[in-house]
């Protein structure tokens, strides 16, 4: 079937972010170690959802988030210039939790299989 306008535009937009976020975003409020985990540009392409990963506590996300929103302006006239499209999709940025969660999820499976061991 391949890749439909919405992927391709999402791998897109992750590839251009990621790089201003690491190279052109003056922020303090964004540490060095922020990348970008999935975009999800929905169907009409007015939105992209931006999931980050933050490694730091969680005033370090929060701050991390506040600096990507007060950019967000800034990030999508870059992301305008870099891509050919009608509409440039507005920037939503959200704290991708996948990453703890999976660490969860095989901590408890570390645990199972210590009590089984004993």
């Amino acid at each position: 079937m391949g890749f439909d306008r919405t992927s391709r535009l999402s791998e897109e937009i992750k590839k251009i972010v990621s790089n201003i976020i690491q190279n052109e975003l003056k922020d303090p409020r964004v540490p060095m170690l922020t990348s970008i985990t999935h975009v999800e540009v929905t169907k009409d392409l007015r939105y992209a959802k931006i999931f980050i990963s933050v490694l730091g506590d969680e005033e370090v996300k929060e701050k991390c988030i506040e600096g990507l929103k007060s950019a967000s302006g800034y990030i999508r006239k870059e992301v305008g210039s870099k891509i050919k499209a009608r509409y440039v999709p507005e920037m939503v940025f959200e704290i991708d939790k996948s990453i703890e969660h999976g660490m969860h999820i095989s901590n408890i499976l570390k645990g199972i299989n210590n009590d089984d061991t004993k």
